[in-house]
């Protein structure tokens, strides 16, 4: 391991600002140099249920969490129940000493399989239901604890400065924590009133009281606190790097990319890129490419993926985000766009399913979905990015294949992504230049929408231009577009239309459609999120002195058999990771390459993968101890 691997878990009820904690603590590290990996998860519901979030800090590259935190700050008791068998030995726990005799009776948001195991393991250690019987048997494993009264440290606060109302103010518990945790680990206190200023740049009286909360508490830890081991005091900050939230990749790569107008209807996990979107609006990149992104939230998604393609229609870049039950509804709509040969994108995040399912947990349930979404033969791309930064280019490549080809592209995504908070290099715009393929600037003569042409695409026009009248339907047509149920036209329309996948697979370059992370005996194949538990495990397992392989298929539809049969053609057992129930890639993979897969590591619990859990699978295969199907489950 590096020598710096640390991870910081923070939980509370939703909406009592556990995200807000979680990214003044992320800033933090980011600002003394420090990668960071962080990731939420949460219930489905407003306020009230147990809301946690981990955040790895390490002085390498990281793209995952792992199952141990170094240390937990709670200022809640089902917190504690909940993760206290997580913290490691020698890591810590900050808690608030007013909960030791809160039983689990009192926990009302417990829920009844959880709170039956939790009882049988107390039992088995024959302790109380009670957080001094959790905090017992982490003090037995070596665990610190960290005592401190958050009401206290108000009443102390609403002296020093003269303010009653700061008493009440439980919603600043968040911050006392934090602000206890990098006292603790002796981290700079500059950066967190630096980063406190940040988060809450737009609200400079909240910034102020949440500052003076910080101080005190940092003060009060390395003042009360000792005997911790793990020390964070900076490392030399590479240039060129940024924090990012998960929705920033797709969000800022669309205004970058010259995407200018995004429909939607909110549905987690998607609606923060479209949130975001409509927050800056106007964004002027360069020169060449100023411009306002329009963001219109509709009353459903069928009307989302109507007013897409009637902007697209205009020769405007268009897209929409939505998740897999928003997309159920788009898939009629879909099927028109493929008919008429209009360049959309829908930027799918993925959550568990079927219908409702956990909607707010992460889940690669819709790839076959994606594939086979609308009735008929019609040409769509799928294209899945593994991480944020991917995405941001990713999103660029993916409107140069809607507007080259003219057809849907379906980018997808999931919510382990747009929960995230990572540390990765500044995005580069000019990594990916903007193609809009055959869009008419100018007609002169006769124009035909649909003209059968050597490679399948047709001139586009745009609503409006002069001799560019087109007409679409749903229906078949010639190349006017008008209606015809002429059986040599329909053959010539629909070979027209389908051959445009051949020439997607020839024209995108390899390394677009699929990348090698080496290849060995033992190679695991994945696509989307995984990518990062994955990169991480095979680290892992390297030290070891064990070679993992790694394939990522990035270009889903049309699937690129001959170019990943050539890089898998030394590996001897294959290993498909991905996080739904049916093994969805492997599916796939064996439909268009007639190989088996050999291995399982599945995770459909609706908590995305760590590092550590996927190492213990792969371990197991190597040694010849694992079932076909390996399944994980780590995560509260």
């Amino acid at each position: 391991m590096s020598s710096v691997d640390f991870t910081w878990l923070i939980g509370g009820p939703q909406g009592s600002g556990v995200e807000s904690g979680a990214n003044i603590f992320s800033k933090v590290c980011a600002e003394m140099g420090y990668h960071i990996f962080g990731k939420r998860e949460f219930y489905s519901n407003i306020k009230g249920e147990h809301s946690y979030f981990a955040v790895r800090v390490s002085d390498e590259k990281i793209h995952s969490n792992l199952n141990e935190v170094t240390l937990m700050a709670s200022f809640d008791a089902e917190t504690i129940f909940r993760h206290f068998d997580e913290v490691s030995t020698n890591g810590g726990i900050i808690y608030d000493s007013e909960l030791d005799e809160i039983d689990t009776d009192r926990v009302h948001t417990l829920d009844p399989p959880f709170k039956e195991r939790l009882h049988e393991f107390l039992k088995s250690k024959n302790k109380p239901f009670t957080i001094a019987g959790v905090l017992e048997i982490a003090k037995e494993k070596g665990v610190k604890l960290y005592p401190v009264s958050f009401k206290s440290i108000l009443e102390n606060l609403s002296q020093e400065f003269n303010n009653p109302k700061l008493r009440g103010l439980v919603r600043m518990y968040n911050v006392i924590g934090v602000s206890l945790s990098l006292g603790l680990i002796k981290m700079p206190p500059d950066s967190l009133l630096k980063s406190i200023d940040s988060i809450f740049s737009k609200k400079p009286l909240i910034a102020e009281i949440n500052k003076q909360a910080a101080n005190y508490s940092y003060k009060y830890a390395t003042e009360k606190f000792e005997n911790f081991e793990y020390a964070l005091s900076g490392i030399s900050k590479q240039p060129n790097t940024t924090l990012v939230q998960g929705h920033y990749g797709t969000s800022i790569g669309k205004m970058v990319y010259g995407c200018r107008f995004q429909s939607y209807y909110p549905i987690t996990p998607a609606s923060d890129e479209s949130v975001y979107l409509e927050s800056n609006e106007i964004l002027q990149v360069q020169n060449d490419r100023p411009g306002s992104t329009i963001v219109i939230q509709t009353e459903d998604e069928i009307s989302a993926m109507g007013m897409m393609i009637g902007a697209a229609l205009t020769g405007v870049r268009s897209s929409t985000s939505t998740s897999g039950p928003g997309f159920a509804l788009m898939t009629e709509a879909l099927g028109w766009a493929g008919i008429n040969e209009v360049p959309v994108v829908i930027t799918l995040y993925q959550r568990s399913g079927p219908s409702t399912g956990l909607p707010t947990r992460h889940g690669q349930d819709d790839l076959l979905f994606s594939i086979f979404a609308g009735h008929g033969d019609f040409p769509k791309i799928v294209y899945a990015s593994g991480d944020i930064e991917e995405s941001f280019y990713d999103t660029g490549r993916c409107f140069n294949y809607a507007d080259v080809y003219q057809i849907p592209v379906i980018h997808m995504m999931d919510k382990f992504l747009s929960s995230s908070v990572v540390t990765c290099k500044r995005f580069d715009p000019n990594q990916v230049l903007i193609n809009r393929g055959k869009l008419l600037d100018k007609i002169d003569g006769e124009y035909k929408r649909f003209a059968f042409t050597e490679d399948g695409i047709s001139p586009r026009s745009k609503l409006g231009m002069d001799n560019g009248i087109f007409w679409n339907t749903g229906d078949e047509s010639d190349e006017y577009g008008h209606i015809s149920e002429d059986p040599q036209i329909r053959i010539k329309m629909m070979d027209k239309r389908m051959s445009k996948l051949d020439l997607a697979l020839e024209d995108i370059p390899d390394e677009e459609q699929a990348v090698s992370f080496g290849v060995h005996d033992y190679t695991i194949i994945s696509w989307g999120s995984a990518k990062g538990p994955i990169i991480d495990a095979q680290k892992m397992l390297k030290k070891e002195g064990i070679d993992i392989g790694f394939v990522q298929i990035k270009l889903l539809h049309p699937f690129p058999a001959e170019y990943v049969k050539s890089l898998l053609k030394d590996a001897k057992t294959l290993i498909d990771v991905e996080a739904n129930y049916s093994g969805q890639l492997g599916k796939v993979f064996k439909q268009n390459i007639s190989r088996e897969i050999d291995y399982y590591i599945l995770k459909y619990t609706g908590r995305g993968m760590t590092s550590t859990e996927l190492y213990d699978s792969l371990k197991k295969i190597v040694s010849n101890k694992a079932e076909k199907r390996e399944i994980l489950t780590h995560g509260a």
